[in-house]
């Protein structure tokens, strides 16, 4: 292309083409981000609420615990054992539906106990509550996953390992 053929109206235009309204408004709601934050850090606006806080507001109940045990395998699967018993509950390798889910939830609360120099021993509670919702939570550390947030196929893994009978 030529130099003259660039300037005949066939090159690019170098105009703003976000309307300037749109970008007060980026502006504003980057604005009132940083403002909302920074009033929550400093206590003057209440933070969201934290699902277990909530459940224990409204009185709700867990229908049923399981102390459950992880252990990695030399095959990159994880043993899943109740605590109590020590009995054997699943095998999930990585492959298999819902392996990687467990293996990622697992990953992440092991990243925490390493931070903080706990070990593999301490169980995790598995817990179903009275209002359907279930949870991980590694009682060591006080880190707590909410398991129906990740879709109710990875939820069902997860519920699977409850007691036998517990209703879900």
């Amino acid at each position: 292309m030529t130099h003259a053929a660039h300037h005949n109206g066939h090159g690019h235009s170098h105009e703003n083409t976000v309307p300037r309204p749109a970008l007060f408004l980026a502006g504003g709601l980057v604005f009132a981000s940083i403002t909302m934050t920074a009033l929550v850090s400093a206590g003057v606006l209440d933070r969201e609420a934290v699902p277990a806080v909530a459940r224990a507001e409204a009185n709700i109940e867990p229908v049923a615990i399981r102390h459950l045990t992880f252990a990695d395998l030399s095959d990159g699967s994880v043993r899943i054992a109740d605590a109590g018993t020590r009995k054997e509950v699943a095998i999930f390798a990585s492959e298999t539906p819902g392996g990687g889910f467990v293996r990622g939830v697992l990953r992440g609360l092991a990243r925490d106990r390493r931070m903080r120099g706990i070990g593999a021993a301490p169980p995790f509670a598995l817990t179903y509550w009275e209002d359907g919702s279930l949870s991980l939570t590694d009682e060591a550390t006080g880190r707590s996953v909410e398991l129906g947030a990740f879709g109710p196929d990875n939820r069902a893994t997860f519920a699977a390992l409850l007691p036998e009978g517990t209703q879900q």
